[in-house]
């Protein structure tokens, strides 16, 4: 019989229905699957590393993986990108500008306009979800840095997560950079890894190719067909830099000739892997105030030594990420998927100058960008310590401009030495070589055409429609037949770009590059004008041989920033301005024992730049109920006052006692009890209060310089206060209360500020990277041991010195030098 009409549920059925299942057909939907053949797709995207810093690109570091790759496949000459890392990254996985996908600047800022919403919009398509709907597995390892940094906590939205934006699992930092022994927090799919301590033997890479080899593993344990598509994010080669010992020993003395000598050579052998034509000039170094590099032979032969070992720590990352890569292609060689599967090798923008002119060993001191000839700067250690988990580093910035090679300027500036970088893609099945194609493409390409040439080169489309709403259209624009043709033009013809002010616009050939003085009016450009075909180092501006050139370009820039959500030029200070909601990060908060180690911004909003106080609430319930009695010290002991009885008592849970209400009995400190109280930070800086041999301690690491104070503590104590009060020079005096009363006092230390603490607030032990590596060695984690009913937080108002404003608006711009 027919489905009766007032029947539901049967309306897109496409089998029959009866009353009996031998009166019905059965029938069944599927998720959608994608072509027979379809390849795989690994895209491996490094951090701040340089155009010249791979043996394919003319390095002299080891990268046997990459070398391989390059030598069966294709690699793009003429590759731009974005100056910074979210920008980047958004137009990788969008093909969509970055301004209009919302990336007009790193996730660590929100100013309140459309091209810096820094969240994915939800009429934006990834790569992942289109690679999803047509019936890939979709995995991510790595950073992420497409997530605001006030939303990266468990109370935030995850619109913007990557297993919101179309990925089956994520394993990585959601932040702009991490600790490569320690990182501050790690999430697995949509939730925080849970680490009190990491293993010894702990590296970052390491974990992130497990975890990304675990997941193929995974996959073709239950499907030996489906394809899949790995976004491999590094957090290297973003500082701090930190390298395995085996890797560092690897280059050990192999820098020693200096940044001029390794530009050189790598200039050389680029000409001779035919990179770039004969007749290719190079400027010997930067030399432009504020860029600039000192020569080396300059230096004394104690800056040459400190300097080079911040590069062989540098080199042995680069090392790393090739062996990372290696064992993936290894992977794909035993699964039999190698010849059919898309690799492809880049970077996100070019190598760095944030480690200043002279390098640093206190990264986050340097990172801060402070003004002031009080502050710490670069805290002198052992130079053996350099590269190691006990140190943050980064190198002088003439190492950056090695990595550059053979081009100008740095990472944040729209120049060639921030957006020009290398790409290796190879597919054996898809993309075979013939014999007279050396592999190389001069030809133009830029980030956004990734994701259209990857769907070309798979033969997949992309849905029109995201959450209901129609989905922005590619700006990029597929470079597959270039890929396959060494013969073919570009096709992606002209491309702005626009970051903190620095301008830039390509069109046939014609760069039109600013440089923005940040002193200077945003919005006027002070145009260069270069003809890149015969002069891709960017050398000689011909604005004034060509003015009409010149006036046509500039014009262009601007329609295309209307185009693509540019406007409004933002200055520091509007990129420091945040929401008004978040005035509630400030708010006092009371944190329970067990509550897992809070978000790195949560934690920072607390003691930013203010005044503030720590409450350790030793007056817990007595787990056994038993009344309170006097507990004698030993000898030898300080002197201590005794536990209070129970009618003496009072907390917040009341039991009955032949009808009357008697409070349970309270303990305070007891002789024996140990451990940490409260810590926030790590090796890089952060400070701790611990409780060991009788004595309450208070520990601050000003960026790597430690200082400590302890005051026998009473036994019966309640409450232990810390209080941090500001003084001049970014400095804080600290007080040590005990029930009430003044006992200790830790003065002139350091602020922490920009993104220091890195570690968040962990209560009752100090987790993940060790605040003091003396006590940690000593005691681990040290977990609290006696009864810590609360630690809480009371913020003063921010307090920020007319003469340390300027450092304060660097902050937001801190990825950008």
């Amino acid at each position: 019989m027919p489905v009766p009409p007032h029947a539901r549920g049967y309306e897109s059925f496409p089998g029959s229905a009866g009353r009996t299942s031998a009166q019905s057909t059965p029938a069944w939907t599927y998720p959608p699957a994608a072509p027979a053949g379809a390849p795989n797709i690994v895209v491996v995207l490094v951090d701040d590393m340089g155009y010249s810093d791979i043996g394919p690109f003319g390095s002299e570091i080891e990268t046997p993986t990459l070398d391989r790759l390059a030598a069966q496949g294709v690699r793009l000459s003429n590759y731009h990108t974005t100056p910074l890392c979210s920008p980047s990254r958004a137009a990788l996985l969008t093909g969509i500008n970055s301004h209009r996908a919302g990336f007009g600047f790193v996730a660590n800022a929100d100013p309140g306009y459309p091209g810096l919403r820094l969240e994915l919009a939800d009429d934006v398509l990834t790569l992942p979800e289109i690679l999803r709907s047509n019936g890939y597995a979709t995995y991510a390892v790595g950073k992420w840095h497409l997530v605001r940094d006030a939303t990266m906590n468990p109370s935030a939205p995850r619109d913007s997560w990557p297993t919101q934006r179309g990925f089956d699992r994520y394993y990585g930092s959601l932040e702009g950079l991490n600790s490569f022994y320690y990182p501050n927090q790690l999430v697995s799919d949509s939730s925080v890894v849970d680490v009190e301590e990491y293993p010894r033997g702990y590296y970052l890479t390491d974990d992130l190719t497990d975890k990304a080899l675990s997941y193929i593993k995974d996959l073709r344990a239950h499907d030996a067909e489906k394809p899949f598509f790995l976004y491999f994010a590094h957090v290297a080669m973003h500082g701090p830099l930190q390298a395995k010992a085996e890797d560092q020993a690897k280059y050990r003395g192999r820098y020693a000739q200096g940044w001029d000598e390794l530009r050189r050579r790598r200039f050389a052998e680029q000409l001779a892997q035919g990179l770039f034509p004969p007749g290719t000039e190079q400027k010997p170094r930067n030399t432009e105030p504020g860029y600039e590099a000192a020569e080396w032979d300059s230096l004394s032969a104690e800056e040459q030594r400190r300097y080079a070992k911040y590069m062989e720590v540098y080199a042995g990352m680069v090392d790393s990420i090739d062996q990372s890569l290696g064992r993936i292609v290894d992977l794909l060689e035993d699964l039999g998927e190698l010849d059919n599967t898309i690799i492809v090798f880049t970077s996100d923008n070019g190598g760095t100058a944030e480690g200043g002119p002279e390098g640093t060993r206190s990264y986050f001191a340097e990172f801060a960008h402070v003004d002031d000839p009080d502050w710490v700067g670069d805290v002198a250690h052992d130079e053996d310590l350099i590269g190691t988990a006990k140190l943050g580093v980064h190198y002088p910035r003439g190492w950056g401009q090695a990595s550059n090679t053979p081009f100008r300027f740095y990472k944040g500036q729209t120049f060639a030495g921030g957006v020009r970088v290398p790409l290796v893609v190879s597919w054996p099945k898809g993309l075979p070589r013939a014999d007279t194609d050396s592999g190389i493409r001069h030809e133009y390409a830029y980030v956004t055409d990734l994701a259209p040439t990857l769907l070309e080169l798979a033969g997949l489309d992309r849905p029109s429609v995201r959450s209901g709403l129609p989905a922005k259209d590619f700006d990029g624009i597929s470079a597959a037949e270039l890929l396959r043709d060494p013969a073919a033009p570009t096709r992606h013809t002209e491309q702005y770009s626009e970051m903190t002010g620095h301008r830039g616009f390509y069109r046939d050939g014609w760069k039109l590059l600013s440089l923005h003085d940040s002193d200077a009016d945003i919005d006027a450009p002070n145009w260069q004008l270069f003809d890149v075909r015969a002069d891709p180092t960017e050398l000689h501006d011909l604005s004034a041989t060509f003015p009409e050139k010149a006036v046509e370009l500039a014009a262009a820039w601007d329609e295309s920033a209307w185009s693509n959500t540019v406007f409004p030029l933002l200055t520091r200070a509007d990129l420091f301005r945040r929401r008004p909601e978040e005035a509630r990060f400030a708010a006092p908060v009371r944190l329970l024992p067990g509550t897992p180690t809070l978000e790195r911004y949560r934690s920072q909003r607390l003691i930013a730049y203010r005044d503030f106080t720590i409450t350790a609430d030793l007056a817990a319930v007595n787990p056994s109920g038993a009344p309170g009695r006097a507990v004698l010290p030993l000898a030898g002991t300080p002197s201590a006052a005794a536990v209070p009885s129970a009618d003496e008592a009072r907390v917040d849970v009341v039991g009955r006692d032949a009808g009357r209400p008697v409070a349970p009995p309270e303990i305070g400190y007891r002789l024996g009890d140990e451990g940490v109280l409260v810590a926030h930070g790590d090796p890089l800086g952060g400070y701790l209060l611990y409780v060991e041999n009788g004595e309450v301690v208070l520990g601050v690491n000003s960026y790597g310089r430690y200082a400590s104070v302890g005051v026998a503590l009473p036994i019966g104590t309640r409450e232990i206060t810390v209080r941090a009060t500001i003084r001049p020079q970014l400095r804080w005096d600290f007080t040590i209360e005990v029930d009430g009363t003044p006992l200790a006092e830790l003065t002139d230390q350091v602020q922490l500020v920009g993104m220091a603490p890195w570690t968040g607030i962990s209560v009752g032990v100090d987790a993940r990277g060790p605040v003091s590596w003396e006590l940690r060695e000593r005691r681990g984690p040290f977990r609290y041991t006696g009864a810590l009913r609360a630690i809480t937080y009371t913020p003063g108002p921010v307090q920020v010195p007319q003469r340390t404003i300027d450092a304060v608006e660097r902050e937001a711009e801190y990825a950008a030098e």
